[in-house]
């Protein structure tokens, strides 16, 4: 998949616009110019793979307003939370398919409530399909960026995502070797699975800001490596051998001094150093994602300077970056290109 650097990749989908891994949000994201999308994978019940930001979905879908699973409410510790809700892995897909997406951030982006109730949850493999039908309609390839969720808690409970993803990878006749597909995961071992496992594609370890993976923690306890071990010279050397690149949160490629200014991290130079590919995310316009220089007014939903902080982020020399509005960040890529 050629591309102008950096990658702009839908952040499930164009979520900005539409509510996150529907197909609306997918479709806009593929009209707006995005190279890629990203969507995250969990499972049902009976082994589905299904497009959600979370296995809680209490928040991306209609689930309260069906008196029919207010018996599959229950309180979980995923990945050491502990949460109330509704759970993926207690339905069937048959069950799921006849909820509704929502809006994630009903308050930040109110004009989104709109298309509240009118669209369903999606597979992967309808998103394998989506991506087919609209590479040839738009003639040009886009990519898929999965990014596999709470790989070690869904092995806990037998529903194993690396070989529910692979199974699916092939049934799908999805090529996974022509450059289109990305897989990410915040646990390193599920990403070794599915390169044990004959994934082809590029596999990218994701990068919190603070915090331990949960393999780690389950394997080591209090020994474990935490994310920023991994962000070290050394840690970063560590993974050129074993994974393709990072995924880091922005805050650790952009910050603001004590002064009160803007400033980027020399994470993007260590990585590629290491010979991995960076990216980052996510990038979004609004005040309450934007550094305090680049806000405008008090408002947190107003858009702020965000040109600035995008062109920031992208003038580290960064691989690729995840945007809710992927029509912004290619204007600001093709700006830098001009």
């Amino acid at each position: 998949m050629s591309h102008v650097s950096p990658l702009i990749i839908g952040h499930r989908g164009a979520s900005g616009y539409r509510p996150e891994h529907t197909e609306a949000a997918y479709r806009l994201a593929f009209a707006l110019g995005a190279d890629a999308v990203e969507p995250d994978i969990v499972a049902t019940r009976d082994g589905v793979l299904v497009l959600r930001h979370e296995n809680e979905i209490s928040g991306t879908t209609d689930v309260a307003r069906h008196p029919e699973f207010a018996g599959l409410r229950t309180t979980k510790v995923i990945d050491g939370k502990e949460l109330t809700g509704w759970f993926t892995e207690d339905f069937t897909w048959g069950e799921l398919r006849t909820l509704r997406a929502r809006e994630r951030l009903p308050k930040l982006r109110a004009a989104n409530t709109a298309f509240d109730g009118r669209y369903p949850i999606m597979r992967l493999r309808d998103l394998f399909r989506l991506i087919d039908e609209s590479s040839e309609a738009l003639r040009r390839s886009i990519g898929m960026v999965a990014e596999i969720k709470h790989a070690s808690y869904f092995e806990s409970i037998g529903l194993p995502l690396d070989e529910l993803f692979v199974a699916e990878l092939d049934d799908s006749g999805w090529s996974s070797r022509d450059g289109r597909l990305t897989m990410e995961a915040f646990e390193l071992t599920v990403l070794e699975k599915l390169a044990a496992l004959g994934a082809g594609g590029k596999r990218v370890f994701l990068l919190e800001s603070s915090g331990t993976p949960e393999d780690q923690r389950r394997a080591h306890g209090a020994a474990a490596r935490s994310y920023a071990d991994y962000a070290t010279e050394a840690g970063l050397y560590a993974l050129g051998g074993v994974v393709d690149g990072i995924s880091v949160d922005r805050s650790m490629i952009v910050q603001q001094d004590a002064a009160g200014q803007p400033q980027t991290s020399d994470l993007v130079d260590l990585a590629h150093a290491a010979r991995l590919e960076v990216y980052t995310w996510t990038l979004r316009p609004e005040n309450r994602f934007l550094l305090p220089a680049h806000r405008i007014g008090k408002a947190s939903g107003t858009f702020g300077h965000w040109w600035s902080e995008f062109e920031l982020v992208m003038g580290t020399g960064i691989d690729g970056v995840f945007a809710d509005h992927p029509d912004l960040a290619v204007a600001v890529r093709d700006g830098l290109r001009d």
